[in-house]
């Protein structure tokens, strides 16, 4: 298989990080914003919706879009709970990260760490992001602080959740002080088996 992925998202990060604690092998193309890999990839029609993450099959199929790749390579898993209320509720962890978490935690990191989106930066939208940021995070907590993972097991939720708040409080100045609930989680995925940073 074949990974087109951008080194420093998020987003990539999750496929980069399920394939490395399940063991699996993929032929990795950097393709970092800004990059020729990037530009290269998009002229030969490679990414289906314009972006990465993008898996090539063995069999030349590509699979887009995060949330839909992780599935994919995450069947067969224990990341992929065998009970179908479990699994739903998995899925609603990883819609919500999409639709909720990701524009507001991921957007916040990429105005503050990308100098092409530094104009985008204005104090106003700033604090909205932080303010907001919060009161996502708070969800999280909520579910932590009594449980060791957001669902009965640790699964695909965790590692899509994990990619963007990880680094929310380095790159994106949240006060993940705040949070000792997340900490605690965080400190688990790092501790699992094959686990690699986003910098690996």
């Amino acid at each position: 298989m074949r990974l087109y992925s951008m080194p420093s998202s998020g987003n990539s990060y999750k496929i980069r990080l399920l394939l490395a604690l399940t063991g699996r092998e993929v032929e990795l193309v950097d393709c970092e914003s800004g990059s020729d890999a990037l530009a290269h990839a998009r002229a030969e029609g490679i990414l289906p919706f314009g972006k990465v993450p993008v898996l090539v099959l063995d069999d030349g199929r590509r699979l887009a879009e995060s949330g839909a790749i992780l599935w994919y390579l995450g069947e067969g898993t224990a990341f992929i709970p065998a009970d179908p209320v479990e699994r739903a509720q998995v899925l609603g962890w990883m819609f919500w990260e999409q639709y909720n978490h990701e524009p507001v935690i991921a957007v916040r990191q990429a105005l503050l760490y990308y100098p092409h989106r530094a104009a985008e930066a204005t104090p106003e939208r700033l604090a909205d992001l932080l303010e907001r940021g919060h009161a996502l995070l708070q969800v999280m907590e909520d579910r932590l602080a009594a449980h060791d993972w957001l669902g009965s097991e640790v699964s695909l939720a965790d590692l899509c959740l994990y990619a963007y708040t990880h680094n929310a409080g380095t790159r994106g100045g949240f006060e993940m002080d705040r949070f000792p609930g997340i900490g605690a989680w965080l400190r688990r995925i790092e501790a699992l088996p094959g686990y690699m940073r986003l910098d690996q």
